[in-house]
């Protein structure tokens, strides 16, 4: 399993438009096999922050829906970034 998490800074004003741009990104990630969960979502605390959670089933999965990466407009509309990307040798389930 992995998780891909970490955060995305754009430039506040912008922020909920580069949010409502990804829209279509999330559905197709959701829908590619081996996606269990995408999210992109704004921060409580910072208006420059958008958090980011990926849980996949697999590292090829991952690689498979990655291809071209963000748009060029995304790409740009990005300030600054630390996302990271984790392989899961276990889970314990709370709910």
């Amino acid at each position: 399993m992995i998780i891909v998490a970490g955060y995305l800074l754009v430039d506040p004003a912008r922020r909920d438009a580069y949010l409502a741009d990804c829209a279509d990104v999330l559905a197709q990630a959701r829908g590619t096999r081996g996606c269990l969960d995408f999210c992109q979502s704004p921060d409580l605390l910072d208006p420059a922050r958008i958090n980011i959670f990926e849980l996949w089933d697999n590292r090829e999965a991952v690689q498979a829906f990655r291809g071209s990466g963000p748009s060029g407009e995304q790409q740009s509309a990005i300030t600054g970034a630390s996302v990271s990307e984790y392989d899961i040798a276990g889970v314990r389930l709370l709910t």
